[in-house]
């Protein structure tokens, strides 16, 4: 069931290179693919959570990483969709318990590979988008040591490698889903990024 919801997700994404390998990947992993234990690399959900006027972003700091990045994590058996994999990784890791996405929308998708402290070799992951107020309680969980809103074009020196870009890309999304008139964020094949 969740792999066919991942599947069915990336499929509805324009084409480009990066959702490409996402398919070739999805389809011949199978139902591995969105398992833990299911072989070195495997799908993973993030959310990156903004303010509402997308000034700023969340963050905790990756205990095992020593690094900034977006809340998530590995799908667990019990998860329905990756949209809600996503979010209760981010409920769990920010402490924000009626944090929602802004939509069921992916916004991002980043195959990343992982150094030696971790078990697995590879993330595929696949980004979404969730709002939460300034001054919403968060609590630090056990995967990371510090949570903090950050100016999203202030980001700490020690954030994840890739991350500036990755919430720029996200941030375009909604915006693209803001012009049209949309409560969907709008994915663009992550070909058309601009580098900085």
């Amino acid at each position: 069931m969740l792999h066919d919801d991942v599947l069915a997700h990336v499929s509805a994404l324009p084409a480009g290179s990066i959702r490409d390998a996402y398919l070739k990947f999805i389809s011949s992993a199978g139902e591995r693919a969105v398992r833990r234990d299911g072989g070195p690399e495997h799908i993973t959900a993030s959310c990156f959570v903004f303010s509402p006027d997308l000034r700023r972003t969340l963050l905790c700091f990756h205990g095992k990483g020593r690094f900034w990045v977006q809340f998530g994590g590995h799908l667990e058996a019990h998860d329905t969709t990756l949209a809600s994999a996503a979010v209760r990784e981010a409920r769990e890791e920010s402490g924000i318990s009626d944090l929602a996405l802004v939509s069921d929308a992916i916004v991002d998708l980043d195959r990343h590979e992982l150094g030696g402290g971790f078990a697995c070799t590879a993330h595929w992951d696949v980004g979404f988008v969730a709002l939460a107020d300034l001054d919403a309680a968060v609590i630090v969980s056990d995967e990371s040591e510090d949570v903090r809103w950050f100016d999203v074009d202030a980001l700490p020196a020690d954030a994840a490698a890739g991350l500036a870009q990755r919430i720029e890309h996200a941030l375009r999304a909604v915006v693209r889903a803001h012009l049209a008139q949309s409560d969907e964020a709008v994915y663009a094949p992550p070909d058309e990024r601009t580098e900085r």
